[in-house]
């Protein structure tokens, strides 16, 4: 069977709450405190200004998962779509599932006349990731992502 991309909706909270759990633990070693993540996830579902989440399906089953969330840029005078949130079932990987949720993201930002470009963060260590990104025409940027978190 094809791998199906689709919008998630509101009933996919428990599956894309445990993608991120486990993307959080396997690429940062991070806990993620589910008091914040499952709200934050279902604020994310209810409103798309928030951001969107795609999934994959192979054989019925959510393989998985791609989040978009949107910045203005007013040097350009247009939306950067961030990819966050990517995460792939273990015995997924290696068969394109997030190739597949790459192109769907790309081809959709595409239609969008004021959609300029796409852009995503990716853990310093993590190598893997960053080898397939480079693969599918992203490149590194000049910019280092900063934060203070919590305020």
């Amino acid at each position: 069977m094809a791998l199906l991309v689709r919008p998630a909706l509101l009933a996919d909270a428990a599956v894309i709450c445990e993608f991120n759990r486990l993307l959080a633990l396997e690429s940062e070693g991070k806990i993620l405190d589910p008091a914040l993540l499952q709200p934050g996830v279902h604020k994310a579902l209810a409103d798309d200004n928030k951001g969107r989440y795609f999934l994959a399906e192979l054989d019925g089953q959510i393989v998985g998962q791609l989040g978009v969330t949107y910045e203005w840029s007013d040097w350009r005078n247009g939306w950067f779509w961030w990819i966050q949130s990517v995460y792939v079932r273990p015995e997924a990987r290696r068969r394109g599932v997030f190739r597949t949720l790459f192109q769907h993201v790309l081809d959709s930002a595409k239609t969008d006349p004021q959609v300029i470009g796409i852009r995503l963060y990716v853990e310093r260590d993590n190598h893997a990731a960053q080898g397939t990104y480079e693969a599918m025409g992203l490149h590194r940027t000049g910019y280092h992502v900063m934060e203070r978190y919590p305020l």
